[in-house]
């Protein structure tokens, strides 16, 4: 064991657990902090007695943050929301709580920053959400320049919320949307290969100030990750082309049924905006390659996960 400290925050998180998980197998202390420890417990077994630690924080409570970075050695930033909610609001979290991360470092001398952003951050998008992606990254270069920036695609795996989405939805529903016709292009990453990715810019003194864009070696349109999707769990299912204007819609019912407790709204308005661009790794872009990490494909990985949405799981015939 290095004996070195790594503190993560969002590390109960679905990119935030493999990278305590992958940290701690590489030999470093992990405090994980997260808004509720005690939902957080499972993180415990991914290392040995006493490796991984759980420390309250929030990053719109500035003690907090202060308090969980204490003695860090590195800090990984992974906090970030799909939609708003409540006070979790796209510029309180992703520009405000990214801004306040950094600054405790710079207060903290902590030097070793590496802070998970989205392909796609754009300072001046229409969307909230890359708008305010954009403006974290900013803010950590303002406070750290030394700070390493990662911007995954889609991030899949076996808990994601992009195939196990649409593959309950494909359960139930004898259709499912194509925002736009389907032709927005991807390049998913999977989830172990983020946490490697992680580890690397964490541990590479020349990874240092860069920015790397993580995709994985394929880029899919939104029609065929579907098509692949629905081909895996054995299912036949029409694919709907649904206009922008009609998206849009159907985000803003999304929105106000989103204000239920505990309901994520299936689409938003702000996510309709995103799938009119494609999130795909810029042409000369320093890649996870570049980390030394060789990604692994879709279709070597979906079979593993997409099982239990057979008609008969692990019984069924191999769609394949």
């Amino acid at each position: 064991m290095t004996g070195k400290l790594a503190v993560v925050f969002g590390g109960s998180g679905f990119v935030g657990r493999n990278a305590v998980r992958e940290l701690a197998k590489r030999g470093w202390r992990v405090r994980a902090a997260v808004r509720r420890p005690h939902l957080a417990q499972f993180l415990r077994p991914m290392g040995v007695v006493g490796q991984i630690q759980l420390a309250q924080a929030n990053i719109r409570n500035r003690p907090s943050v202060a308090e969980a970075i204490k003695g860090a050695d590195a800090v990984i930033n992974l906090v970030g929301i799909l939609h708003q909610e409540g006070p979790q609001r796209f510029d309180a979290v992703q520009e405000g709580g990214a801004a306040t991360i950094a600054e405790a470092c710079r207060d903290a001398g902590v030097d070793t920053l590496v802070h998970v952003s989205a392909i796609g951050a754009d300072a001046a998008s229409d969307s909230a959400y890359a708008r305010t992606k954009a403006e974290g990254e900013a803010a950590v270069r303002a406070a750290v320049p030394s700070a390493t920036i990662l911007r995954p695609s889609i991030v899949f795996g076996q808990e994601d919320q992009f195939f196990n989405r649409f593959a309950s939805m494909a359960m139930m529903a004898p259709a499912l949307p194509l925002i736009g016709g389907g032709a927005t292009k991807f390049q998913p990453v999977y989830v172990d290969d983020v946490a490697d990715a992680i580890c690397e810019a964490v541990e590479r003194p020349e990874a240092a100030g860069k920015t790397y864009e993580l995709g994985g070696p394929r880029v899919y349109s939104f029609r065929e990750l579907m098509e692949l999707m629905l081909k895996e769990t054995g299912r036949k299912r029409i694919l709907a082309h649904i206009p922008f204007p009609i998206a849009s819609l159907m985000g803003l019912g999304g929105e106000v049924a989103g204000i239920m407790p505990f309901f994520a709204p299936p689409i938003t308005r702000d996510q309709v905006k995103l799938l009119k661009n494609d999130n795909v790794v810029s042409e000369g872009a320093l890649t996870i390659e570049d980390l030394g990490v060789h990604p692994q494909t879709v279709e070597s990985v979906l079979p593993s996960y997409m099982v239990r949405y057979r008609k008969y799981g692990q019984f069924a015939e191999n769609p394949a």
